[in-house]
């Protein structure tokens, strides 16, 4: 099993990997199935089901199948030629995709949000179509947004389509007992061997720089929500609270007030300030998904800023190993909140964030194994539950719980030997049986939790 670090952070938009980054790269997908047709195609429509249908509005689902179908796509995504874009499409009803020709597309008339009727496949579907002249639809493609901004057509979902395609990898492992009996064997570290996969797919030079891009993207989100403040979109009036947390803290040094849990505070502000940017549409990398963008990167700040003898060196380790995590849950379980529950958001992210420090920090495998482990435990069962279908409350605040809880596993399995009584793989495997039989009012269509019990005052 093969699932690069480029897969599992992706740089992207917020608010959310599923319900944003996910429909925009369906819309690229589909783009590209057109320009391969010998059709000649004059319109566009698409519907929106399950998930994506019910929390739709408030992840800007519909905004980013737009974009998408004008040709904007994650990675290079600029948000002032996307409004300018969006305005134009309202006005005129045509989007102009390069290498196609303009084409009618009425938002309000051509993208539906379908509440009533769930693609079998996946609680995030949707289907794009393409009509002729007369309006009958003569090309048509179901998508899944299946978490953290990876995207399947209901072909290659019922294939079982697998991760790895491509040249082969030094060391495939599929589960963590595998990883682990890999590392004993060739007697290298998870990042290690991580980075022989990632090399034998590509080359050393382009690993290197691209990861070093991850870690200025997400540190450079971090620097934007520490210092702006203001109101989050979406109606719910949130407040950004990180810079005036971060004012507060900085005000504080050099005072003899911090208290020993004050650290708590620091590592918060940072999952807060990139998930704030989050909510507002910002840049952010899946890490590995955007509802959980804020607990990695806070984690790895956390780090090189407030551990003595932490090293810049030691980003790329973190990031590989934390990789070598996520894709074991990924492919073992799921990291869709749509799926099962924010357990697999922040759980999954808050056990990468755990394996990534505990290396960093000088853990064996087995230790890096058992923080992974800590950190997944003790998310299992959370519901995802947003207020609104925003990516605001209390998806936020949870990012910075998810980075304490990581930091405190990766101690606590630094203070043992990496023996421990329950194995990562069945802490997944929990997960995964968990967000099956979770209820899908529990599963972000923001029908149940939080999401129903807000106060009217």
């Amino acid at each position: 099993m093969f699932l690069s670090v480029f897969d599992m952070f992706k740089v992207g938009i917020g608010p959310s990997s599923s319900h944003t980054m996910g429909p925009m790269v369906a819309a690229a997908r589909f783009l590209d199935l057109m320009r391969a047709s010998p059709f000649e195609f004059a319109g566009l429509r698409g519907s929106l089901h399950g998930s994506l249908a019910f929390t739709g509005v408030g992840h800007a689902t519909d905004r980013a199948t737009i974009l998408g179908l004008a040709g904007f796509v994650p990675d290079t995504y600029d948000n002032d030629k996307a409004e300018t874009a969006l305005a134009a499409i309202t006005e005129t009803h045509t989007v102009t995709p390069e290498g196609l020709p303009t084409l009618s597309f009425d938002p309000k008339a051509d993208l539906i949000f379908d509440y009533d009727h769930a693609l079998p496949g996946h609680a995030n579907g949707m289907i794009l179509m393409a009509t002729d002249a007369q309006g009958d639809v003569i090309l048509r493609q179901v998508y899944y947004s299946i978490g953290g901004g990876f995207v399947l057509t209901e072909e290659e979902l019922a294939e079982g389509k697998a991760t790895d395609e491509g040249a082969p990898v030094p060391f495939p492992f599929k589960s963590a007992a595998e990883m682990l009996q890999m590392a004993k064997d060739s007697g290298k570290s998870i990042a290690q061997m991580k980075r022989e996969n990632e090399i034998a797919r590509g080359c050393a030079d382009s690993f290197a720089k691209g990861s070093a891009r991850l870690w200025q993207v997400m540190n450079d989100c971090i620097e934007r929500g520490l210092k702006t403040d203001g109101i989050l979109p979406g109606g719910l009036s949130v407040r950004r609270r990180a810079k005036g947390i971060h004012d507060a803290l900085l005000a504080e040094r050099g005072m003899n007030l911090n208290a020993p849990h004050t650290i708590n505070d620091w590592m918060s502000v940072y999952a807060m300030a990139v998930n704030e940017e989050n909510a507002a549409g910002g840049q952010v990398v899946t890490a590995p998904t955007n509802g959980a963008a804020g607990v990695l990167p806070s984690v790895l700040r956390y780090y090189l800023d407030h551990v003595p003898g932490a090293s810049e060196s030691h980003v790329e380790d973190f990031l590989l190993t934390a990789a070598a995590i996520g894709g074991l849950v990924k492919f073992n379980a799921s990291i869709s909140g749509a799926e099962a529950g924010c357990q697999a958001e922040v759980g999954s992210a808050s056990a990468m964030a755990a394996a990534g420090m505990c290396a960093v920090m000088g853990g064996t495998p087995e230790q890096v194994e058992n923080a992974a482990e800590i950190a997944l435990e003790h998310h299992l069962g959370m519901t995802c539950d947003p207020v609104a279908g925003l990516v605001q409350v209390p998806c936020i605040e949870r990012n910075g719980l998810g980075a304490i809880k990581a930091v405190s596993a990766a101690s606590l399995a630094l203070r043992g030997d990496g023996k421990h009584f329950m194995p990562l793989d069945a802490a997944i495997e929990t997960m995964r049986q968990t967000g099956e039989d979770m209820h899908e009012k529990y599963k972000e269509t923001s029908l149940g939790g939080l999401a129903v019990n807000v106060p009217n005052c």
